[in-house]
């Protein structure tokens, strides 16, 4: 029996066929990949992320759990692409504008900025330590995170310091910057000892962290800018119940 050759328009468009199918494939696997890390944040910033399993998150997706291990082999990869992605806002939020000075419109916008992502990604910071002790690859990078976070900082303050807003020495800036990141990392720890909040933190208790920053530069403000300042911090003021009646 002789075969009569595949015209050329039919194998472009089997190949044709043949791309789509697999870019489709691919797609999914790339969707089903994100569905996978929005729940796992979504499940992890509401119940702590030591309360929730794989088994949670492929129930919560409504897939098996072998459907999840085919994107990721452990929770602890879960958490890894999370602060990754964790990072990668922050990476962002530290870029100071180029070729201009910055403005108290900046320090609101960073402030804002700050307080989003501490918000999208609080479960980092619910249980902080317990990650860190549970992971030691990632406290490693945690660190290496802190170091460099703690470096960006005093560049922030510094470009506000030659802007005229602040009026602080180099050695000023970075005893501020070290003082920022204890308040930042300690926040939550301290609302679930003295508020008992822990899973059901609210984003205005989160506010009140973002003031408690702003508020450890009120000494250092130069003179043109303190009423405005002062109204920056009464915007983010949010009494603690229980403290702030005292």
């Amino acid at each position: 029996m002789h075969h009569h050759p595949q015209p050329a328009v039919c194998r472009l468009r089997a190949a044709s066929d043949l791309s789509h199918h697999m870019r489709a494939r691919m797609a999914s696997k790339s969707n089903t990949r994100e569905r996978i890390l929005q729940a796992s944040l979504e499940l992890f910033n509401t119940q702590g992320e030591r309360n929730v399993t794989t088994n949670h998150i492929a129930s919560h997706l409504g897939i098996s759990p072998g459907n999840l291990y085919y994107h990721f082999r452990n929770k602890s990869m879960i958490v890894a692409e999370l602060f990754s992605e964790f990072e990668q806002r922050m990476e962002i939020f530290f870029i100071l504008p180029e070729g201009t000075t910055v403005t108290l419109q900046d320090k609101t916008r960073y402030l804002e900025s700050l307080l989003e992502i501490i918000w999208q990604f609080r479960f980092l910071h619910q249980g902080l330590e317990y990650l860190l002790e549970s992971d030691p690859e990632l406290a490693a990078r945690y660190r290496q995170f802190s170091q460099h976070s703690l470096c960006s900082t005093q560049r922030i303050y510094q470009a506000f310091a030659d802007a005229g807003i602040l009026q602080l020495s180099p050695q000023q800036a970075e005893t501020l910057s070290i003082n920022v990141w204890i308040v930042l990392s300690s926040w939550m720890r301290f609302l679930a000892t003295t508020q008992g909040v822990q899973l059901n933190l609210s984003e205005q208790l989160l506010r009140r962290g973002i003031y408690q920053i702003l508020i450890l530069e009120e000494g250092y403000v130069a003179p043109a800018y303190q009423e405005a300042v002062k109204a920056l911090c009464d915007q983010l003021y949010v009494p603690l119940e229980g403290i702030s009646a005292c």
